[in-house]
């Protein structure tokens, strides 16, 4: 008996995460008005797995928001582990952003968080990270005298919903390369 219960709260788990990581592409490319039964086929569960573990829109767009916030901390936490410096570190977090096409995303998203949902305290705590990792980054930027003095941490984090256009017969990775360099050129200490 424990491992079918098992079993099935890991299948309760995967038809979760599919439906998030489904909707998250649904709602980038199509925005938050998209049928359900779309987000479930994309999602390969049947519309009624969707409601078990989202009984309405707005719990869909509260969970879809808290994972895609927790997924950007993530990266910037990662990328100044990782990277030994701020700059590097903020470099590869703003290309991360770009190639994950968070600025589609937030588009898409940030507008319908209603009241209640931009009143969650995971949404507000998981914000709260973003920024002091951003800030952070910044700041020691700054420091380092490789960042522009006068370039204030909400300006980067605007940055993170930069959206990239593609020009004819450039893939998407060679216009995000390209137009995230001019940015990071711009941030630059002279």
């Amino acid at each position: 008996m424990r491992v079918t219960a098992a079993l099935k709260r890991a299948d309760a788990r995967n038809n979760r995460d599919q439906i998030i990581a489904a909707t998250l592409v649904t709602f980038r490319e199509q925005g938050v008005d998209v049928p359900m039964k779309e987000i479930a086929d994309r999602a390969g569960v049947g519309v009624g797995t969707l409601y078990r573990h989202f009984p309405d829109r707005d719990a869909l767009i509260a969970e879809t928001a808290q994972s895609y916030l927790a997924d950007l901390a993530q990266s910037a936490a990662t990328a100044l582990a990782e990277e030994g410096a701020a700059w590097p570190a903020l470099s590869r977090f703003l290309h991360d952003c770009a190639q994950r096409r968070v600025g589609g995303l937030a588009a898409a998203i940030e507008p319908n968080l209603h009241a209640e949902i931009q009143a969650d305290p995971r949404l507000h705590e998981v914000r709260g990270r973003i920024v002091e990792l951003i800030s952070r980054m910044t700041r020691q930027a700054q420091e380092d005298g490789v960042m522009r003095a006068d370039i204030e941490p909400g300006e980067v984090a605007a940055l993170m919903t930069l959206q990239i256009y593609t020009r004819a017969g450039e893939s998407y990775a060679a216009a995000v390369h390209r137009v995230v360099e001019v940015v990071l050129d711009g941030l630059r200490a002279r």
